[in-house]
């Protein structure tokens, strides 16, 4: 049985990120002589949760990433802390639908691979992989082979590896789209949980209008120009606060949408 998360400030010992802010001004996004965005405006304030929905094709993942320096935008300007977004930083982790962990790496190792990168000693990685593997659930895990893992655990690795590297902004794309709701729910609880004392700055894509309204501070209509605030304390019994109930048909409304995304 794998056991719970705790909730933590952060690992003993880790620094603190900090947020960074990220700017599109007229912005179009996609590949030359096939735009899926045009005139994009999007400020995005250090230390949020922005939730990005829209339908599907609509440019949800071109932004992410464009936001991450893998495709330069067609027009305007994207950048970070005012400073032009031209290349992928380590600073900016991209976290994908597919867990993308590296089969002949331990999960330890996996965790430690952007350390590495970042030339950290093998003492450092490992007790910063360790402590991160701990805050998501997986004390123990480390030595074992990514195929041992469920999709769920595959999941809180991949989060464990794109925090274990003190990102500025987090990126993800659908990371939960593909487990199952309940799994789905646990794993939207422990990236509250384990952002709580990092200071980043998160984008997160879904097609799911209830999730984006449990994780964001704010809900980007992508296309619409619009951005909602979400009414707080985020609980899951705020579903069915009227104000919930009521920005929740206006993000549908405005997906042109009858029913759950």
């Amino acid at each position: 049985m794998t056991a719970s998360p705790k909730t933590l400030s952060r690992p003993t010992g880790a620094p603190r990120a900090g947020g960074t802010r990220l700017t599109l001004r007229g912005v179009s996004l996609g590949r030359a002589g096939a735009a899926v965005l045009d005139g994009v405006d999007l400020d995005v304030v250090p230390g949020e949760i922005l939730a990005v929905v829209g339908p599907s094709g609509c440019g949800k993942s071109t932004l992410l990433r464009t936001l991450a320096g893998l495709l330069p935008p067609l027009a305007g300007q994207v950048t970070q802390d005012g400073e032009p977004i031209t290349e992928p930083r380590a600073e900016r982790a991209l976290v994908f639908q597919d867990d993308a962990l590296l089969p002949w790496r331990t999960v330890r190792a996996n965790v430690e691979l952007p350390l590495a990168i970042r030339g950290a000693p093998r003492q450092e990685r490992r007790r910063r992989a360790d402590a991160w593997l701990e805050r998501v659930g997986l004390a123990g895990h480390g030595p074992k082979l990514p195929h041992r893992l469920s999709g769920g655990q595959r999941q809180r690795v991949q989060l464990a590896r794109a925090l274990a590297a003190e990102p500025r902004a987090v990126l993800m794309d659908e990371p939960f789209g593909a487990l199952d709701a309940q799994t789905r729910s646990g794993m939207q609880q422990l990236l509250v949980e384990v952002l709580q004392g990092t200071g980043a700055t998160v984008v997160f894509v879904t097609h799911d209008v209830d999730e984006a309204l449990f994780l964001g501070d704010r809900v980007a209509l992508l296309g619409t120009g619009r951005v909602l605030a979400v009414p707080r304390p985020r609980e899951r019994a705020a579903h069915s606060d009227p104000a919930t109930v009521a920005l929740r048909r206006e993000v549908l409304d405005s997906l042109g949408s009858t029913g759950s995304e």
